[in-house]
């Protein structure tokens, strides 16, 4: 037999070779066994794994003997001469069970996912042709369902039923690829082959409707989506949901509107009890001004450059507002917005893309896109990686409907392109003061450059807000002022907001007063605004008091897209009550805006100018102090309410805030949410801010102190970025303890995005620093992260092990709460292993405890626990009991994957004891909620609800 290197394939029939030659596998067991080490790809499989995958339940005495001999033969066939006991280059013996040594050359299943995570980069990177070639390469890899020919009962081990839906989810963002780029017939033989192993699969069937229509292959789409049809009525009793009606609507060359239910089917919300997802109409656009002067000309021009209401465009309209700093594009296209709103009954997005943003940089494409399918109701879950995958999936859901798009501020044409909806109907309205001529030359766009108000405009401006008395008695002075400040809406606020507070002052004495006074934007204005606006601003400022002066200076410091009222006092380092008064003041010369009760905004130029003067003023010394403040506020809240929301976790208690911060306090848990939820914007600059003014440590505490938000409300990419941002924070202090916490914190996160090599790989990585630091809360907690790991791997003895590990490094420690959780942890992968006796007593032990720490997540895990204990021992009606415990505090929790787990499993329990009406109304339940979420188990609570469907529980 000739030599050369050894190569594996387990993506279809499981096989190896050895230089040119393949190898004979042998018995199906020995086949079976090498196809669960390579499905571990280079982790260590366990024993106690292979025994359950290779026996089930019932393994003989023998079975540890049985796999010792089955490693030996695979060992001498991959290296034939090697002596008896001698370790060999492949298969390997690790921690409790046996591993293979692979790499990308030597393993089909690693090639795969090298090119699709290549493909991913490629797309972030805008190179969409190549991210779909590799992506195409990758799937060529495939050769039928992974480790196929070896028995049913193992091919259903975690370990390789992931491997066919890991293989899916690539199928499904390949085509996602492909449609975004204009290359649906490269994904067809593999979107056709996934969909003849999985016939029932809405999304995927979706994906290859719609593909076959954009390859012109219309007739054979409409074929496709008639046999889903009829199968979906013949075996489910549902008919076909919202995704798969409207892809039927594009083949058949009509707005997915239209779509009507097909024949001999009942209609998506009908009798079948089916709810189709339906993404939710957002209402993004800020306010409208409660009085709009001027600018008649340039609404009716806007206005005329729609169709009729009712009718539809032939293309998406872009209008690109153009014009100066302060010359009212957003309070113009905000108020157009408002107009026409009800001409896209499904829905308005806005964003802030902080094109010239003095204070940091612009967004990103990526972060616009994801906002917006957060508002469009997608689950992070289901957010993929890479900009061009987010675009393709952001325009799908735009996709025959009529939405609003106001794109705010934006920095020029590549910040906008990805956010540009691709589908007729839509309107987009962009503004920047870039003429944005790529929108001009490649989409068409309509343009309107804003000029400064006239005189007569000028006088109607400060007739709406001083009155027409005032206004006409001095026509001299109010000509005087609209050029003084440049026409600009943003300085002739500002005036006519100090005069509104001295009623008796004439308007020839302010004309006069702007006249004398000669301060300058040139500094940071580029020239774009008249030298007087300085002035307009600068006259303001000195009708307010040197405090209000000195607030409005820091202000201007931070980098959020608005402010609270106690961080402005963190800021300016004055209790928050003697804030109060300056905020006011500030609000009332229109130097600073209340846009919402309690949070502050600044114009654009009005920051700029606030940062001008904190350079001119205030030393770089006091100008790092007030940011230093800042960032200790945030860091202490953040930490404050992470200890609500997750008080078992191990967080480092941020240092002792500097003289001058306002500390928030929470009386609960929904209090700390509130303020996360109204700060989140705000703290994840406020990190960027920390890594950029060498802040490292508040960079890192700040990110720690966020991980149980972002995991609780989904925002896992963003959760990302900042966990590799606070891991380079970590590595510049050179501290270990900073390091191994920054590498769990990014595994926690990976983890949540499916990346479980990288995931293990930095999860060992801190385990051994905080081995070596002594810091066995530290360990217990990486144990129980390493443990989640496994179970998502499939190896549930492995699950069991390391949290059984965390348990005793936390009961060493005596850290109750921490304990309590890792034994409710404890508890459930013993039920999961059939182990109740065990499973029951350490959720009765946990209870108490969690209930006294007051941590309500950790007790509806153990009663959800106890639910599905009695459950499967047949005590139904204490299993109601405990599931309905679970619900309750699910619902308070605000959880609802949790809580349409716990839904399904109360119908479960329901049917068994014979209540077939409460057991549809929590499927029902249920299935609304896991719709909502976009979740695959929707198809498995659909199948309850079908006729006879109670057959499908479990």
């Amino acid at each position: 037999m000739s030599q050369g290197p050894v190569r594996f394939a387990l993506l279809g029939p499981v096989r190896a070779w050895r230089g040119e030659s393949e190898l004979d596998l042998g018995r199906p067991q020995r086949r079976a066994l090498l196809a669960l080490l390579l499905a571990g790809a280079g982790r260590t499989v366990s024993m106690d794994g292979l025994v359950d995958a290779l026996w089930g339940e019932d393994p003989p005495d023998s079975a540890a003997n049985v796999i010792h001999r089955h490693v030996g033969a695979v060992r001498r066939l991959l290296e034939p001469g090697l002596p008896t006991r001698a370790a060999g280059r492949w298969l390997l013996r690790g921690a409790g069970g046996y591993r293979l040594e692979v790499d990308n050359d030597s393993l089909d299943l690693l090639r795969f996912r090298s090119l699709r995570e290549r493909a991913r980069r490629a797309a972030a990177e805008g190179a969409a042709g190549r991210a779909v070639a590799l992506s195409v390469e990758g799937l060529a890899l495939w050769q039928g369902p992974a480790a196929s020919g070896i028995a049913a009962e193992v091919r259903g081990h975690p370990l390789l039923a992931a491997l066919d839906r890991e293989h899916l989810a690539a199928v499904k963002e390949s085509a996602d690829l492909a449609l975004g780029a204009d290359a649906a017939d490269l994904v067809l033989p593999a979107l056709r082959a996934a969909a003849a192993a999985s016939p029932l699969d809405e999304p995927l069937l979706s994906r290859l409707v719609l593909a076959l229509a954009a390859a012109g292959h219309r007739s054979e789409a409409l074929e496709v989506y008639e046999g889903a049809r009829i199968r979906l009525t013949d075996e489910l009793g549902i008919s076909p949901g919202a995704e798969l009606l409207a892809a039927q609507a594009v083949a058949a060359g009509r707005k997915p509107r239209e779509a009507a239910p097909a024949a001999g089917g009942p209609a998506p919300d009908g009798p079948s009890g089916r709810t189709g997802y339906t993404a939710p109409s957002p209402a993004q656009l800020p306010p409208d001004l409660p009085v709009f002067t001027g600018r008649r000309t340039e609404m009716a021009e806007v206005l005329a450059r729609l169709p009729g209401a009712g009718q539809d465009t032939s293309t998406v309209l872009i209008s690109a507002i153009g014009g100066m700093a302060g010359i009212g594009k957003t309070t113009l296209a905000v108020h157009w917005a408002h107009q026409v709103a009800d001409r896209f009954p499904d829905g308005q997005l806005y964003v802030n893309l902080r094109g010239f943003d003095p204070t940091g940089p612009a967004m990103t494409p990526g972060e616009a896109v994801r906002g917006f399918l957060d508002a469009l109701g997608v689950p992070p879950q289901h957010i993929p990686n890479g900009l061009d995958a987010q675009t393709a999936l952001y325009r799908s859901l735009l996709a025959g409907r009529r939405v609003l798009v106001l794109l705010d501020n934006a920095a020029g044409t590549d910040q906008v392109r990805p956010l540009l909806p691709g589908s007729p109907g839509c309107l987009t309205i962009v503004t920047s003061r870039n003429q944005m001529q790529g929108l001009l030359a490649a989409y068409g766009a309509h343009t309107l450059s804003l000029r400064p108000l006239d005189v007569d405009e000028a006088r109607e401006f400060l007739a709406r807000r001083l009155g027409d008395g005032r206004v006409s008695d001095a026509p001299g002075a109010v000509a005087e002022i609209a050029e003084r400040c440049a026409g600009l809406p943003l300085a002739l606020a500002c005036v006519a907001a100090r005069v509104a507070l001295s009623p008796d002052v004439p308007l020839s004495v302010v004309a006069d007063e702007l006249r004398e006074t000669r301060e300058s934007l040139e500094g940071f204005a580029g020239g774009e605004v008249s030298t007087d606006v300085g002035a307009v601003f600068s006259w303001s400022c000195r009708a307010i008091s040197p405090a209000a002066a000195r607030l409005f200076r820091v202000l201007g410091l931070q980098a959020g897209p608005d402010i609270s009222a106690t961080a402005a006092a963190s800021l300016v380092g004055l209790p928050l009550r003697e804030t109060w008064p300056l905020l006011t003041e500030l609000t009332q010369v229109q130097l600073i805006g209340e846009h919402t009760p309690g949070r502050y905004v600044l114009h654009d130029l009005l920051r700029a100018y606030s940062r001008e003067l904190a350079r001119a003023q205030d030393s770089q010394d006091e100008r790092r102090a007030a940011l230093h403040r800042l960032l200790d506020h945030y860091a202490h809240a953040a930490h404050a309410a992470d200890l609500l929301l997750a008080p078992h976790l191990d967080p480092i208690p941020p240092a002792p805030p500097r003289p001058g911060v306002t500390l928030e306090t929470f009386s609960s848990a929904e209090r700390a949410l509130d303020w996360l939820t109204a700060e989140y914007p705000a703290l994840l600059l406020a990190v960027d801010v920390a890594v950029r003014g060498g802040f490292d440590t508040r960079a890192c505490q700040l990110a720690w102190a966020l991980e149980a938000f972002f995991d609780r409300r989904g925002h896992w990419h963003d959760w990302a970025t900042v966990q590799r941002a606070a891991l380079g924070a970590a590595l510049r202090t050179g501290l270990p303890a900073m390091e191994a916490r920054a590498l769990r914190a990014l595994a926690r996160v990976e983890g949540r995005l499916g990346r479980h090599d990288e995931t293990r790989t930095h999860l060992e990585r801190a385990l051994c620093l905080f081995t070596e630091l002594g810091d066995d809360i530290a360990r217990g907690n990486t144990h129980r992260s390493l443990g989640w790991t496994a179970e998502q791997l499939g190896d549930l003895r492995g699950a069991l092990r390391h949290n059984q590990q965390a348990l005793e490094l936390l009961r060493s420690r005596k850290d109750r709460p921490a304990w309590a959780s890792v034994l409710a942890s404890v508890a459930w992968y013993h039920a999961l292993l059939g182990e109740y006796d065990l499973a029951f007593s350490h959720c009765r032990t946990a209870l108490p405890v969690l209930r006294e720490y007051g941590d309500r997540y950790g007790e509806a895990a153990a009663w959800h626990s106890i639910g599905y204990i009695h459950q499967q021992v047949g005590r139904h009606t204490r299993a109601l009991g405990g599931y309905g415990n679970a619900l309750e505090l699910y619902q308070e929790l605000g959880v609802p994957y949790m809580e349409a787990q716990t839904l399904t499993d109360l119908g479960d329990v329901h049917s068994a004891l014979g209540d077939s009406e409460a057991a549809r109304a929590a499927w029902q339940e249920a299935l609304s909620l896991l719709n909502e979420l976009e979740h695959p188990d929707a198809g498995k609570v659909s199948a309850r609800l079908a006729p006879g469907g109670e057959a499908h529980r479990g």
